[in-house]
């Protein structure tokens, strides 16, 4: 059926190149400025969307072997990751059940054992507690119970999905809607894990609107590759998870091949997005080689600071003559992130911050950007886990193409 999917989406595509149109959203629609700016609204994000949704903290690709891990904090919540012995990735707060320390600094590596660098205290891979430095003299302790916390964990389509909160009983696979057997063509799980990139940027949601949109791609990107794009985009959507098809020659071509010999690559081309604040985009990056730039936003410490991952995957382990393609295509793609793309949406923050302006407009054109800032009103209304897991129970909005 997902095949299905891809074919009917590229049919769609192709009907309106032919036709010289492009499907558009009845109406503009407007946000208030204070969206953005206002730090309450920023603390409901914070607390309703990336404290109570599945988030892809990671590839499959990077924690393939037994030990390795992955450590980082997100909004205030430190994580561990770590694929067991029996080839389950699992995820824990990264916290010390007894006294709260981090139990692994380093960002990435392989273990067999994590030891609390404050008390000696040491976790297996599982997250169970099996060492107690000098236990003799600590006192009686249900070890069974003062294990690393867990927290709800997926591997799906080769992304490691987590939810920051323990006690979460959303289900991960409804709240993808299906989007991961879509996710699943592009092989993930397969690829070569190259490196990541994370630094700092601007006010999470202004820097997530321009991974939504073709729009601003000939104009932003006119010196680096926007030329090499129009500015038009086909959407389909599962629940807030969104395909950013692009309208263009590349897509065009399929129109003198046989169907049953359209390649799953090139029906999936444009940007794939992960609600909240994920994409997923392939790039060529030389002969016999292609490059998976995958994205992540994230709130930073106050409203007008944000933090971006990418972590970029090779789709062949390269050689050296492809290793360089590869690094060059990957510093050129974060280049054109920090340095065209995050001054720019630094600039619309401190703009709507004076408050001269009242509403941000999202055009016909961009039923992407609208879609989304109507899921994420959804969910900042949403106050209980129950109110939470209704909006993805409702059938009527899993797949719109």
């Amino acid at each position: 059926m997902s095949r299905e999917a891809l074919i009917e989406m590229a049919r769609r595509t192709l009907a309106h190149i032919e036709a010289g149109t492009l499907p558009q959203a009845d109406s503009i629609h407007r946000v208030p400025a204070t969206h953005y700016t206002d730090p309450n609204r920023w603390q409901l994000e914070v607390e309703r969307v990336y404290r109570r949704l599945p988030l892809a903290l990671a590839t499959t690709a990077e924690l393939r072997e037994p030990g390795s891990f992955r450590s980082l904090e997100v909004v205030g919540v430190p994580v561990l990751m770590v694929r067991g012995g029996d080839g389950v990735l699992r995820a824990f707060v990264n916290s010390c059940s007894h006294r709260g320390a981090l139990v692994e600094k380093r960002p990435c590596g392989s273990a067999r054992r994590f030891m609390c660098p404050y008390h000696g205290w040491s976790y297996d891979r599982n997250g169970a507690l099996v060492g107690i430095f000098e236990a003799e003299h600590f006192g009686e302790l249900d070890r069974a119970s003062h294990g690393l916390v867990p927290l709800p964990t997926a591997e799906r389509a080769g992304i490691v999905f987590v939810i920051l909160d323990p006690d979460s009983t959303l289900d991960i696979d409804r709240f993808l809607m299906g989007y991961d057997s879509m996710l699943s063509h592009f092989e993930l799980g397969g690829r070569h894990f190259l490196r990541r990139e994370c630094f700092a940027g601007p006010n999470w949601k202004a820097a997530y609107d321009g991974y939504l949109d073709f729009y601003h791609l000939p104009v932003l990107h006119a010196q680096s590759f926007g030329d090499k794009f129009n500015n038009k985009a086909v959407y389909a959507a599962w629940g807030p998870h969104q395909r950013v098809g692009a309208v263009d020659s590349a897509m065009s071509m399929l129109a003198e091949i046989p169907e049953e010999q359209w390649r799953n690559h090139d029906l999936g081309q444009g940007v794939w997005t992960l609600f909240p604040g994920g994409s997923i985009a392939h790039f060529p990056a030389g002969p016999g080689v292609e490059i998976t730039m995958m994205n992540q936003v994230f709130p930073g410490p106050s409203v007008g600071e944000g933090w971006t991952e990418i972590a970029y995957l090779a789709s062949v382990e390269p050689n050296s003559e492809q290793q360089v393609g590869l690094e060059s295509m990957a510093e050129l793609l974060t280049r054109v992130v920090r340095t065209e793309d995050y001054p720019t949406v630094d600039g619309v923050f401190r703009a709507l911050s004076s408050g001269a302006q009242r509403e941000v407009l999202f055009g016909r054109n961009e039923e992407g950007s609208q879609r989304f800032h109507r899921w994420l009103d959804r969910l900042v209304a949403a106050e209980t886990q129950s109110e939470l897991e209704a909006l993805f129970a409702d059938i009527e909005i899993h797949h719109q193409a």
